[in-house]
């Protein structure tokens, strides 16, 4: 093992087999951070362990660490677990061959992996010093300390259990999860004085018992902010998908106090994709957590305020203030607001259904439930790239997947890519012209009655997990009598609500509406809610960066 000499600094380590490329790696990160930090290095698993330990007992801090996947005895993803519980707040890298980037991205999902490179990563001004730039910043963002970790008691097959461990993964809140019958987790029940009757129960890092939580208590207790620290605000944003995300970080850049109001968790639906391949400047495909997790971080490093499990309902315009109500009575105000509040998933209207939701059916991506497909037969029910992307990440562990679809084929709604890797995919199957008839279960999706919709045949089939992704419906019912909306609830803007050139009823400014302004003045809309919009991530972001632009126009004009 080789290093730098002084112990004062900061460590990045390295470690991979090949001695040619440990000596590459190491020599340039040194090139680049020699002067702020230590570079360890190391030629196998174990010996970096000994190392990481080493420096453990001295008291030194580990900031980064880059792993090979492809080492002899102990593999990069192995070895990356184990160092968690040495340094579970050092940031963790992968280095991966193109071979390998299916195994890069499970880790994610199991070991919590910030980034994987690609080999070889040259030049490395490209394709290395961004991405360790990035992971140290965020690393001097924390606090150092080992990350403080939720633990999650429940079964199963129950609905609350598995909306308890999706709020937390998807606000990114460390958690680990125990059956309600396995000895850990009569242990836990034991400790905090529960029989198990009530799931799930879910105990806070600082060993507050909370049985059977609701989304804003869990976030009050998990340090997410649910409450606004003003009373009025240059920019409110309602929503923490893409547009909303990219609204806050270019609102909070460009000086406006502004708020981000999202009532679950930041991302919408692309924070649930296991990977979006077609987001510029990400080549390889990047998972929509990470995403998410990036917007946010820097959404906030710019002085945003991100407010999670908060419900609006309600818009009020008095004078060149604007109302935003929440559910619980509160309320806060602005010069200004862009409603970016995405759409949620249509249910399927199937017998049965209903009660399984949470229980083998579910609603999107449901990425903490994929561990558990392992080996099974899965359904995926919708035809667009949300169902694609999530067939490509399941069909890595389960037995099969099959893509239900109504239409003849996919090609209507799915980029041609998606389609192609489905095709390739030996472990999926895409039945067209076909509907979910039925769901059967007692505690859990058992069966399914399938219906061809030209025939009208139909047919039941063993089914333990089910994902739908069918058609969305805008979360706009809270504007009726407020702002425009078409006949689906998509919100109206611009140029079309004024097709015949007249300004929409009640406008009274000299000025038509700016191009994603709605019919109230100071009131603009980015993303799906949008009417005509184009469902695509990068167009979100760019309508939410727009938004901003047009805030700043109407205040200069207010």
């Amino acid at each position: 093992m080789a290093q730098a000499a002084n112990p004062a600094r900061t460590v990045i380590l390295t470690v991979d087999d090949d001695p040619g490329v440990s000596r590459a790696v190491a020599r340039d990160l040194r090139r680049r951070y020699g002067e702020a930090h230590r570079i360890v290095r190391a030629e196998s698993g174990d010996a970096a362990m000994d190392a990481l330990r080493e420096l453990k007992l001295r008291g030194d801090q580990v900031a980064v660490i880059l792993a090979d996947y492809r080492m002899p005895q102990m593999n990069g993803i192995e070895f990356l677990e184990q160092a968690l519980d040495v340094y579970p707040g050092a940031r963790r890298v992968l280095l991966t061959a193109y071979a390998d980037t299916n195994a890069a991205i499970d880790a994610i999902n199991v070991i919590d992996l910030d980034h994987y490179l690609l080999k070889p990563w040259d030049p490395p001004e490209e394709k290395l010093y961004p991405v360790v730039d990035d992971l140290l910043d965020a690393w001097r963002a924390s606090d150092y300390r080992p990350v403080a970790t939720c633990k999650v008691v429940g079964h199963r097959w129950s609905a609350r259990t598995s909306g308890v461990r999706e709020f937390l993964a998807r606000n990114q809140v460390p958690y680990r999860w125990y059956s309600s019958d396995t000895p850990e987790g009569q242990r836990l029940l034991s400790a905090a004085g529960q029989d198990g009757e009530r799931l799930p129960l879910v105990i806070t890092p600082d060993g507050t018992p909370l049985v059977e939580p609701e989304d804003p208590d869990l976030a009050a207790h998990v340090g997410l902010a649910t409450t606004p620290t003003e009373e009025f605000y240059d920019l409110v944003v309602i929503g923490g998908g893409p547009a909303g995300l990219g609204a806050a970080v270019y609102g909070a850049s460009e000086g406006l106090r502004t708020v981000l109001v999202e009532r679950s968790a930041t991302g919408g639906q692309a924070g649930q994709s296991s990977r979006i391949e077609n987001y510029l400047g990400f080549p390889d495909g990047v998972s929509g957590a990470q995403l998410t997790d990036r917007a946010r971080r820097q959404a906030s490093k710019f002085g945003a305020e991100i407010l999670t499990t908060r419900e609006v309902t309600g818009l009020e315009v008095t004078g060149a203030s604007r109302t935003i109500r929440f559910s619980d009575g509160s309320a806060i105000a602005a010069h200004s607001v862009i409603l970016a509040t995405g759409v949620s998933y249509r249910q399927l209207a199937a017998p049965g259904l209903d009660d399984l939701i949470g229980c083998g059916v579910f609603y999107g991506s449901a990425l903490t439930e994929a561990a558990a497909c392992q080996g099974h037969d899965v359904y995926i029910v919708g035809g667009a790239n949300s169902a694609g992307q999530a067939a490509m990440y399941l069909a890595r562990g389960a037995k099969s997947v099959t893509i239900l679809v109504r239409g003849s084929s996919l090609s209507a709604s799915m980029s041609h890519y998606l389609i192609r890797q489905i095709e390739d995919a030996p472990n999926i199957t895409v039945r067209t012209g076909t509907v979910v008839e039925a769901a059967h279960g007692s505690d859990h999706l058992e069966q399914l009655t399938l219906r061809d919709v030209v025939s009208g045949h139909t047919e039941l089939v063993d089914a333990q997990w089910m994902f739908v992704f069918i058609g969305a419906a805008p979360l706009t019912d809270w504007l009726e009598g407020t702002v425009l909306r078409d006949a689906r609830g998509f919100i109206m803007a611009g140029p079309d609500m004024t097709p015949d050139g007249q300004p929409p009823v009640g406008w009274e400014l000299d000025r038509p509406p700016y191009h994603l302004e709605t019919n109230v003045p100071g009131v603009f809309v980015a993303g799906d809610a949008r009417a005509e919009s184009a469902k695509r991530v990068a167009s979100a972001v760019g309508e939410g960066a727009m938004a901003v632009m047009l805030v700043h126009r109407y205040l200069e004009q207010s």
